[in-house]
């Protein structure tokens, strides 16, 4: 059985030399050493785990933006959207509003091709039916009338149409370009966000060519030019302030360019899609018929 003294604390040498030596010195049991530090540890990997996050988020975000131009990657990322934004930037490209830029606003940074796309079809496609269907509307009840189906509209409408929400983005980024490096106060847009803005902006005129099936010229040219003034508006509230400090005369001349540009492509659609056709004049077709007949008949007898 243990002593009373066996049972009493008992200093080592060694413990006692290192005291002795360094006073301000910490000891350790082997129970202190073997329990494990779940608080100091959590804390810390936390935020490790928080600097190793962003660290990543940084590493993809750079990998995303440096995608090449040529990999489905770099495309894929501007159909990445949902319809809530897309119906949003569409309400904002039919309803421009003094004083709101259309990309701060609406595209924030993110530029889509699936908008831009998805409304340059449907405006081939409501443009090349509602120009048949409304020629068929005003022309079926006349005599002798054959309804011919015109498909090459179709190609017509595609080309024009396409070739309009590329190729004049592609010359005004271009052109932008230039200027910021003669004069530093010119700012410019992406050239996907300048696509987006041209793609989103061609909106108005989807309801209008619908619209325009209604056989009445007067309409369709009211039609037209509203959507017109709409889609108008909507490039220079989103442009004006990237060329607002150029020189007066580019300012004016580029923004008479691009208003030019959009009438040609309205008016260009209205007079061959919807261009008013000339109705045959029944009264005069059944008064030849008619002398045609009373003279055969004189002439039989």
């Amino acid at each position: 059985m243990a002593s009373a003294d066996d049972l009493k604390f008992q200093e080592f040498d060694e413990a006692a030399d290192l005291l002795a030596a360094d006073p301000g010195a910490t000891t350790k049991s082997l129970t202190e050493e073997s329990r494990p530090q779940h608080a100091t540890l959590h804390v810390g990997g936390d935020s490790e785990e928080e600097e190793g996050e962003s660290d990543q988020t940084e590493l993809l975000a750079s990998q995303k933006k440096t995608s090449s131009f040529w990999t489905f990657q770099y495309y894929q990322d501007f159909f990445d959207i949902d319809t809530y934004q897309v119906l949003d930037r569409i309400r904002g490209s039919i309803l421009p509003i003094p004083g709101k830029n259309f990309v701060r606003n609406h595209l924030r940074n993110n530029p889509d091709l699936y908008g831009p796309f998805w409304i340059c079809t449907t405006l081939v496609i409501t443009v090349t039916i509602m120009g048949n269907l409304g020629t068929y509307m005003l022309l079926h009840d006349q005599e002798g009338y054959q309804y011919s189906p015109e498909f090459h509209k179709l190609s017509v409408a595609g080309v024009a149409i396409y070739s309009y929400a590329w190729a004049v983005p592609l010359g005004l980024w271009g052109f932008l370009q230039w200027r910021k490096g003669v004069t530093p106060e010119v700012s410019s847009y992406s050239f996907m966000e300048t696509v987006c803005i041209y793609g989103y902006s061609l909106s108005a005129y989807v309801p209008a060519t619908v619209l325009c099936v209604v056989p009445q010229d007067i309409f369709r040219w009211i039609l037209i030019l509203v959507a017109m003034s709409l889609s108008s508006l909507v490039l220079v509230l989103a442009f004006w302030p990237h060329i607002r400090r150029d020189n007066k005369v580019v300012v004016i001349s580029l923004m008479a360019i691009m208003v030019a540009l959009h009438v040609l492509l309205a008016v260009g659609c209205k007079l061959y899609f919807f261009r008013q056709p000339q109705v045959p004049n029944n009264s005069k077709h059944v008064a030849v018929t008619t002398a045609q007949k009373i003279i055969s008949h004189v002439t039989a007898n």
